[in-house]
Parts: C-alpha cells; sequence; structure tokens
C-alpha cells in the first residue's frame, strides 16, 4: 500500500476524520512547523508536553513567533526540549515591528539604531534556542518621503543587520505583508519588491520569507513568484485564504503548491502560521489531518 492509499484507508475507517494515531505513523515530506497553543487541547498548556505532542504526530519543527519575549530559563528548557525531540527551531520575531508608525522605511538614524541593538539582542536568544532565521518586516510606508528614498533606507538598515548576523551563520527573512486584509500601510507586500531589497543587500543573512498566504491576497501568482525568487527563498509560511486557517479550507490550492516547492527541493521549514478552522480537539485533529492530505500528492 502505497502512502496515499494508506491515508485514503484511513479516513475511510474512520468515516472521514482519520485519528490522530492513524496520520502520526505518517512520515511528512516537507517540514511543517506547528507553534505553541495549534493543540493545546490534546497536550495541554505546558509547552513542553506541546512539544512532546508535535513531535508525537511527526511535525519536524515548531515556530514561534513570541520567542524573543519568553524570559531566558524558558527559552533553554523549550530548546534542551527540542534537541531531545529532533524538533528544529523555525522563525521568531526578531524586532520591534512598526505597526504605528514608520520603522526601517524612515530613514531615521535613531530608529535604525534601536533595529540594529534589537538585532544584537536577537543574535543571543538564536544561539540560545538553536534558531537560524528571525524575522524582519520594514514597517510601514512613510506618508512624506517618496517609494525609493523609503527603499534605499530599508536596504541601509538590512546591510548593517546583515553584517551583525554574518558571522553567526543565522539569517533574518524580510516578509511582505498583505495590506488590503490583515496590515494596512505596510511598506513591503509584494515578492518582486522583497526580492529587489534582498539583490540590493547582496547578503546570505538576508533572504525572504514567502507567507503564501499574504501573497495570495497581496498579489497571487504564487507558483510563478516563487519560480522567479527562488534564490532569494529561504522560508515559507502557509495559511488559507479567506480565513487564515489550515489547508483545505479557503481558495489555495496547498497540495499542488507543497508538490511544487518540494520538485524543487526545498528542505527548509513550512511554518503554520494560521489558526484552527474548528475549536477543540476535533479541530486540532483536522490540523493534522490536512496537512496529511496537501502533503499526499502521488
Amino acid at each position: 500500500m502505497d502512502r496515499r492509499e494508506f491515508l485514503l484507508t484511513g479516513a475511510a475507517i474512520t468515516g472521514g476524520l482519520s485519528s490522530v494515531s492513524s496520520v502520526s505513523s505518517v512520515d511528512f515530506r516537507l517540514r511543517y512547523a506547528p507553534h505553541f497553543g495549534m493543540f493545546r487541547e490534546h497536550a495541554g498548556g505546558d509547552l513542553v508536553a506541546q512539544l512532546e505532542f508535535i513531535a508525537g504526530q511527526r511535525f519536524r519543527a515548531v515556530e514561534d513567533n513570541e520567542m524573543k519575549k519568553r524570559g531566558t530559563g524558558e527559552q533553554e528548557r523549550i530548546a534542551a526540549a527540542m534537541t531531545r525531540l529532533g524538533l528544529s527551531m523555525g522563525v521568531f520575531v526578531a524586532h520591534t515591528i512598526g505597526w504605528s508608525e514608520p520603522n526601517l522605511t524612515s530613514g531615521d538614524a535613531d530608529t535604525r539604531d534601536r533595529f540594529l541593538r534589537e538585532i544584537r539582542e536577537s543574535v543571543e536568544v538564536a544561539k540560545r534556542v538553536n534558531a537560524t532565521w528571525m524575522t524582519v518586516v520594514p514597517g510601514l510606508t512613510h506618508p512624506r518621503l517618496d517609494a525609493g528614498f523609503q527603499t534605499a533606507s530599508v536596504v541601509e538598515s538590512l546591510k548593517r543587520a546583515a553584517a551583525i548576523l554574518e558571522p553567526h551563520g543565522l539569517v533574518m527573512v524580510i516578509e511582505s505583508l498583505n495590506t488590503l486584509r490583515d496590515h494596512p500601510g505596510q511598506f513591503l507586500t509584494r515578492i518582486p519588491q522583497a526580492w529587489q531589497i534582498c539583490r540590493a543587500v547582496a547578503s546570505p543573512s538576508c533572504r525572504i520569507l514567502f507567507d503564501l498566504y499574504h501573497q495570495q491576497i497581496a498579489e497571487g501568482n504564487l507558483i510563478p513568484n516563487i519560480d522567479a525568487a527562488w534564490d532569494e527563498i529561504a522560508y515559507v509560511q502557509v495559511g488559507d485564504h479567506p480565513g487564515r486557517k489550515e489547508p483545505g479550507t479557503g481558495e489555495v490550492n496547498y497540495r499542488n503548491v507543497f508538490r511544487h516547492i518540494h520538485g524543487k527541493g526545498y528542505t527548509g521549514i513550512v511554518g503554520m502560521e494560521h489558526g484552527n478552522a474548528r475549536p477543540g480537539r476535533e479541530g486540532e485533529r483536522a490540523v493534522i489531518d490536512a496537512y496529511a492530505a496537501a502533503d499526499g500528492w502521488p
């Protein structure tokens, strides 16, 4: 019995909703990374117990946007558990993002200095939790500066940050965000724009975080943009649209997208940056089933 037949047989046995145990016997082809809280109903509130549950379902990574805000002791506890369980660490947010005022787009020296100080702090966090990637968002568009000046300011800030990260083998991944649904006014919104910035920074420590949820809203054209920007993509995140829930709940054909990036040789992490479409233990099982189905191409 091949892998696809196994999944279909398991679903038939359970009347269309396979159990957690049946899905956990399947090895995922891609390194999908849940986040803390996604399986709280099964694992409880303790973060290490959640990691143990995640590893038990054959996921191979975890991401945590809030890792930098956790205490040093908690970071070390999480890192030790992940090492024991064979889990890789995905992204965490590296700096204070400009949600209410221009950040890296402004060219302001004090703002840049604060950003670089936070990048230095993030180096220590990354070392502590065995992370390679950290998320950077340039912030809001400046209302009184031409886009060219803003781009130049962003590039200069990222060049200086890359010089901090390069000696440690760490990578900031810049994320384009949609402005139509979630983040009005953000400067970095499109993959070609992120690609242009990464090329200008010209450092292995500055790459693209391709969030398929945001890009489906902002510009669509997912697979062609993946191909065009491939050399600069270091990290992928997902969430279906509308709703920002697990694959299969919206309009994105994640089965085809996952098959495509796997075929291109992607070995990085696929961050599950979304909510659960249904509540409770049933909703958590549905998330696991959704990834088994989307990962189960012939």
